[in-house]
């Protein structure tokens, strides 16, 4: 059994480790919150630019992009959004999971498929599997601008644009609630969905000076915000699922400290009689 001591040292270090996590879960808190007023922002830039580019591109006109049309698959890239830091519960592990049993399904070779990741997280586990990653980011803000992550996303969309892969796939984790959030696949390139999703509406534009100019400049644009869109809504389930560990880390350092409490008493009970009775025995033998 246990001694006093050990039993009070368990005490004071579970007492401690729930400030922390209490801390960590109050921190998260306030993360979250700004992380979903940055993704409900985004909604209708997303929106909006879905509607002009699903306009021009099914407009009816001349209008054609390399973007827009689907070929011959001879090699697939997978853009894998994780964080750089764990402590998150199932947030990072769901992801990967995913993405690598997809990948075991769907490809026979490495040179089948390359990994795009953001996140030390999923860097790390492609590279300990001896996966291809062919672009990484890691310690993007928790309140990431888009300049943050521009430069891959640029890449990622050129390396459809120049025949290095033929179909990209992007996975996140999209935000429900505080509680709950979604492991998603989404296929970005090419982007032969445009119409999925888009409200009806009247509205009728104009071009200038003509479709196909437009479209070259937008659809890059077009496929760089929804990885940006993407990033923002996998930070608020970053912190969501963080929150969520910490406040069960808690909460269950609130049991042990219950239960060790209990025993405590129970052990000091039990030498306070083991005295009482020493002593009683003491005091018998010397009459």
């Amino acid at each position: 059994m246990a001694s006093l001591r050990d039993i009070k040292g368990r005490i004071d270090s579970t007492k401690k480790t729930k400030q922390i996590t209490k801390a960590m879960e109050m921190v998260s808190a306030a993360k979250l919150n700004r992380a979903e007023e940055n993704a409900r922002a985004f909604v209708p830039y997303s929106e909006k630019i879905q509607e002009v580019v699903a306009s021009i591109a099914t407009g009816g006109g001349d209008a054609d992009h390399p973007m827009l049309k689907s070929r011959e698959v001879k090699r697939t890239g997978y853009l894998v959004i994780t964080s750089d830091r764990g402590l998150a519960g199932a947030y990072n592990s769901s992801i990967l999971r995913n993405v690598y049993q997809t990948i075991q399904k769907r490809h026979n070779s490495a040179d089948e498929y390359t990994v795009i990741t953001v996140g030390k997280i999923g860097r790390d586990f492609f590279r300990k599997r001896n996966m291809p990653v062919d672009k990484e980011i890691v310690a993007i803000a928790d309140q990431p601008d888009f300049a943050d992550i521009k430069d891959i996303a640029a890449e990622t969309v050129q390396l459809f644009t120049d025949e290095v892969i033929d179909e990209l796939y992007l996975y996140y984790n999209h935000y429900v609630s505080a509680i709950s959030q979604e492991v998603t696949e989404k296929k970005l390139l090419p982007l032969t969905e445009l119409n999925q999703g888009v409200k009806a509406t009247t509205s009728s534009y104009e071009y200038e000076p003509d479709q196909e100019v437009i479209l070259e400049n937008l659809l890059p644009q077009y496929a760089e915000s929804l990885i940006y869109g993407a990033l923002l809504d996998g930070k608020a389930s970053e912190h969501a699922a963080r929150m969520t560990a910490m406040k069960s880390a808690t909460d269950n350092a609130d049991d042990l400290i219950g239960d060790l409490s209990l025993k405590y008493n129970r052990a000091r009970q039990a030498a306070i009689t083991q005295e009482i009775t020493e002593i009683v025995g003491g005091a018998a033998a010397l009459e």
